[in-house]
């Protein structure tokens, strides 16, 4: 496994209960995010697959394609999506998307993890490259409220404080 301190600081994969408890309808959570029938999604930084499945299934007959640096997040992530017939997955960094992905898609989705990248600018520009003239591109992010009051299972979850953004502060590191 990577070292994901040095990739994304004071992150870490939760364990699958608060993952469950922060997300408790991964396919009520993807219906909110507009993805049609047919269209072609990546999933940036997909982890363990938990929105990808769901994703898989709101896009088809489109393909998903989920992107992730670590080689045991997309077994685990190709795992649960064993059953579906419309997933490709990306070992990479989402810093060089544009060259991972052969053809413009559709729509981005970096659920969880926009707060760790370090050059957010860069990845903008790297989703802009990859996407489709009417592409879209969905940011979940943590919200600016400190970890210490954000409990999951009645533990403080999510990045360090500092890391987190607001609505207005995640547009402006992606919109030009």
């Amino acid at each position: 496994m990577l070292n994901q301190d040095r990739l994304f600081p004071s992150t870490a994969m939760p364990d699958p209960d608060w993952w469950q408890a922060l997300w408790p309808d991964p396919e009520g959570v993807v219906q909110t995010l507009r993805i049609e029938p047919g269209m072609v999604v990546v999933d940036v930084g997909c982890g363990p697959g938990y929105f990808t499945a769901a994703i898989a299934r709101q896009a088809a007959p489109g393909q998903v394609i989920g992107l992730d640096l670590d080689p045991a997040m997309l077994e685990q992530a190709k795992a649960a999506c064993k059953e579906m017939t419309n997933c490709a997955w990306r070992l990479g960094d989402a810093m060089e998307l544009s060259q991972l992905i052969a053809t413009p898609v559709d729509y981005v989705l970096i659920a969880n993890t926009f707060h760790g990248v370090p050059a957010k600018t860069t990845l903008a520009r790297e989703v802009a490259a990859a996407l489709n003239p009417n592409g879209r591109l969905a940011i979940v992010n943590w919200y600016p409220q400190p970890r210490e009051e954000t409990t999951v299972l009645d533990k403080p979850r999510g990045p360090r404080t500092e890391l987190r953004m607001s609505p207005k502060e995640t547009r402006a590191a992606v919109e030009p």
